[in-house]
C-alpha cells in the first residue's frame, strides 16, 4: 500500500515509518522542516517538504504520490510541557485548517483510507475544536485515533508516567499500524 504520512517526524510518525516499511508499504513522509528530510530518507520514507497550510502545494504533493491511505499525525506542540497553553491556538489550527486541507488533498488524490490523530481526553477550553476535528474525519469516512497521553523517549514524560489516560509512545505506534484497514470510526489507544 502507498501511504502518505503527514507529521512524519513527530513522536508517533517517526516510529510508524519503520513499522509501515517492514509491512511492505511505500511511505511518503511529510515534514515542513528541510533539516528533517535526511532523517526521513534514512528511515526509508520518501521525504516530502510541505506545509499543511499551503493548500495548493499540499494537494500537489499528495496527489503526486498517489496514496492508498493518508495518515494525519500532525501537531504543533512546544518542546516543553509548561509551554503547552501558549501553543493551544497553533495546535487548534492544525486540528481545524490543517485537517480540512489534508482531507481535501486526500480526496483529490482519491485515497481510500484516512487516519487522524486525536486525544483521549478533553483539555479545558479545547473540546469543541477536538470534537469538530474528529467529526470532519468521520464525515469523510476516516478513522479517528484517540491516543492517551504519550510517555517514553521523545515525549513530555520520558522518565515518568502521566496520569490516565496514557500510553507508551512505542505501543501507540504499534497499535496504529493495523488501523489502516479499520472501518470508519473512533479507536481509543490507552493503557487499561
Amino acid at each position: 500500500m502507498r501511504i502518505f504520512l503527514a507529521g512524519a517526524t513527530g513522536v508517533i510518525g517517526i516510529r510508524l515509518i519503520p513499522l509501515l516499511i517492514a509491512e511492505g508499504h511505500v511511505v511518503a513522509g511529510m515534514t515542513r522542516s528541510t533539516a528533517k528530510t535526511d532523517q526521513l530518507r534514512e528511515l526509508g520514507a520518501h521525504p516530502v517538504l510541505c506545509d499543511v497550510f499551503d493548500i495548493e502545494a499540499l494537494v500537489e504533493a499528495v496527489t503526486a504520490f498517489e496514496p492508498d491511505a493518508v495518515i494525519h499525525q500532525l501537531t504543533d506542540l512546544p518542546d516543553r510541557l509548561e509551554d503547552i497553553h501558549r501553543f493551544a491556538s497553533r495546535n487548534d489550527r492544525i486540528r481545524t485548517e490543517g485537517t480540512r486541507n489534508l482531507l481535501h488533498a486526500a480526496h483529490q488524490a482519491k485515497a481510500s483510507r484516512f487516519l487522524a490523530q486525536s486525544i483521549a481526553w478533553r483539555p479545558a477550553g479545547r473540546a469543541a475544536v477536538i470534537d469538530d476535528h474528529e467529526e470532519a474525519v468521520l464525515r469523510a469516512g476516516g478513522v479517528v485515533v484517540r491516543y492517551g497521553q504519550l510517555y517514553g523517549p521523545g515525549t513530555y514524560y520520558e522518565n515518568e508516567k502521566p496520569p490516565h489516560p496514557r500510553i507508551h509512545v512505542d505501543e501507540a505506534a504499534r497499535a496504529t499500524l493495523p488501523l489502516i484497514q479499520h472501518p470508519s470510526g473512533i479507536v481509543t489507544i490507552t493503557e487499561t
